[in-house]
């Protein structure tokens, strides 16, 4: 049984889930190093591939778990996904290499997938248009503490504990956070509007899905935009141990960076009735461009090593305008799928995280030991997701109709 939810604690409960994504990336940032040290690192695989195959399992997860979604109700959904995570989580925490940490953080990414899709189609579910963008932006102003404190937090866990006492907290996260959403939120898809699990039904809508123009348009640019994000977290501990020779005071560092997510969020859910997510979104581009493509200029310039206070403003910049394109980007792509906002919320989640596996995979295998790759990636992710959302923009808008 659950009993009414307040507004605020549906989006304090969203926020929650999704930003167990966010923890689980974030948190082990640290410990990368240590994991290194501990278990060896030969190649193909690196300590990079720990926040890559995680993204990568999350590419699997979300064209499973969405489609559940639509069929069984985003709770179920929910919940089934939460107990993979924990499957993965205590399987990496008893890895003894980094084969298996890798392969927990797969089944972890899988599982997060469930948190991160069903709670997008339950927003979906209960709101529209801008004020679907400006309730995604409120979540995203409310997790943002998340990548600004786990770090730091997550680094002293470490000292005192290790790397695995790190797998430890994420297990006691996502049993409070099941526990709460069985507890407290009611389903938010009446059977009536459910869509039966038929792999040909899945193939059919999935084909009207990614017919839409605008939808793949959009799947593309936002896979682009968390690409360049996910290039840097998995290249941030190095870089700012190799060019900048820090290590202890890494958390302060990556938190200032990830205020400037949290400051766009913020003023994004405040302005993005006034002037709509498509014109928001045009604006976050351009500012992504420009920042990445300054800091290409700078770095090539200074063979690779910016000053430290160089590095943050572009940083700072980069991030704000992708903070930007976050409350929208799922927004404009979510407005057209009507009655398949569970697989369509896959789909779009699925493509863009494999996209964006592929991009930071790509360009980090080529990680010197300085600032070039990450300018070039913020540059590469400004320019072409900017004409790919302009040409997304120009199509069709209209919802996708279901095939049962």
């Amino acid at each position: 049984m659950t009993s009414a939810i307040s507004f605020r604690e549906r989006i304090a409960l969203y926020a929650l889930l999704t930003s167990l994504t966010s923890v689980s990336i974030d948190a082990l940032l640290p410990g990368l190093r240590q994991i290194g040290e501990d278990l060896g690192v030969a190649p193909p695989l690196s300590t990079q591939h720990v926040i890559s195959l995680f993204i990568f399992g999350m590419a699997f997860g979300e064209l499973l778990l969405g489609p559940l979604s639509d069929a069984m109700g985003r709770k179920k959904a929910l919940v089934l996904g939460l107990a993979v995570y924990a499957v993965g989580t205590v399987t990496a925490m008893l890895a003894g290499s980094l084969e298996m940490v890798i392969l927990g953080r797969f089944l972890q990414g899988v599982g997060v997938s469930g948190p991160k899709i069903a709670t997008r189609a339950m927003i979906r579910d209960q709101f529209e248009g801008e004020a679907m963008a400006r309730v995604m932006s409120f979540m995203f102003t409310l997790f943002i503490l998340v990548p600004m404190l786990a770090p730091a937090l997550a680094q002293g866990l470490i000292s005192l504990a290790g790397w695995r006492a790190v797998f430890g907290v994420y297990l006691v996260i996502a049993m409070l956070l099941g526990v709460w959403l069985v507890m407290r939120q009611p389903e938010t898809l009446p059977a009536d509007r459910r869509i039966a699990f038929r792999p040909r039904l899945m193939v059919r809508n999935g084909r009207r899905i990614l017919s839409k123009r605008r939808v793949a348009l959009l799947i593309i640019a936002t896979g682009i935009v968390f690409g360049a994000q996910l290039l840097y977290l998995g290249t941030a501990a190095d870089l700012f141990f190799d060019v900048y020779g820090i290590k202890e005071t890494f958390p302060f560092y990556f938190a200032v960076l990830a205020a400037g997510v949290g400051l766009a969020s913020f003023l994004n859910a405040r302005l993005v009735q006034r002037f709509g997510m498509d014109a928001m979104a045009r604006a976050a581009f351009m500012g992504l461009a420009s920042a990445g493509l300054l800091m290409l200029i700078a770095s090539t310039l200074l063979d690779g090593r910016l000053p430290l206070v160089a590095l943050m403003a572009f940083g700072f910049a980069a991030f704000f305008a992708i903070g930007v394109l976050f409350g929208n980007l799922n927004a404009m792509a979510m407005r057209s799928l009507g009655q398949v906002a569970g697989l369509g919320a896959s789909l779009i989640a699925s493509g863009s995280s494999l996209i964006a596996t592929l991009f930071a995979i790509g360009l980090g295998s080529f990680y010197d030991g300085t600032t070039t790759i990450l300018a070039t990636g913020f540059s590469i992710a400004g320019v072409s997701s900017l004409v790919l959302a302009e040409l997304a923009i120009r199509a069709d808008s209209s919802p996708v109709v279901a095939a049962r």
